[in-house]
């Protein structure tokens, strides 16, 4: 039994196949949606070019700033020492869980559930589905989009005191986000309970 979300109707959805939509019929909206397994090749394209970003995102600079005659250049983790050098260790650590810990996590464990589900692993099931539900609950906790919207923002208002270049690891860190957000989007987890 499922309830539209558009207009409130309450009806039975019967087993949907891969691949296979349930519309409303009152309203003909999508109430059900059952992803086919090509869901798993996205996914896994999607997280592992993501994991491959991650390390450029992490290694080169994200900004090159010129302010009076002085240059320099910072990635994530200088910021992270000198917020930790300035005794901000709270919102260093907050960084640092954010913007490098919980990301290779949310991959990792995307990529992980991927390889098991595309093989058929019927062992764990539960602990996969535990994994899924943490992952998608750590989601928000990333905070992937705050932090580059954050650069963002930073680059347009240091444009009048300082010239400011962004670097090779704000585009990699920018196709990180891109590629988190669409490999959560992509995966199926009712994936992780079929067999083949």
């Amino acid at each position: 039994m499922v309830a539209c979300d558009t207009c409130g109707l309450v009806q039975q959805v019967p087993p949907l196949a891969p691949g296979m939509v349930a519309e409303c019929i009152r309203c003909g909206s999508f109430i059900a949606a059952r992803r086919s397994l090509s869901s798993l090749h996205v996914t896994a394209a999607l997280s592992l070019a993501a994991l491959i970003l991650y390390v450029p995102a992490n290694i080169y600079p994200m900004l090159k700033m010129y302010m009076y005659g002085a240059y320099s250049e910072n990635t994530v983790w200088d910021g992270i020492v000198l917020l930790a050098q300035h005794d901000q260790w709270v919102v260093a650590f907050i960084v640092f869980m954010a913007s490098m810990v919980i990301p290779l996590v949310k991959l990792a464990g995307l990529f992980s559930l991927v390889v098991t589900s595309s093989t058929g692993w019927g062992r764990r099931l539960r602990a996969r589905t535990q994994l899924y539900r943490f992952i998608d609950a750590v989601g928000p906790w990333a905070m992937l989009d705050v932090f580059l919207l954050a650069v963002l923002v930073a680059l347009v208002k240091l444009s009048t005191w300082a010239k400011v270049i962004p670097g090779p690891g704000l585009f990699a860190f920018s196709l990180v986000v891109v590629l988190t957000m669409f490999a959560s989007a992509a995966f199926d987890p009712k994936l992780i309970w079929e067999r083949r």
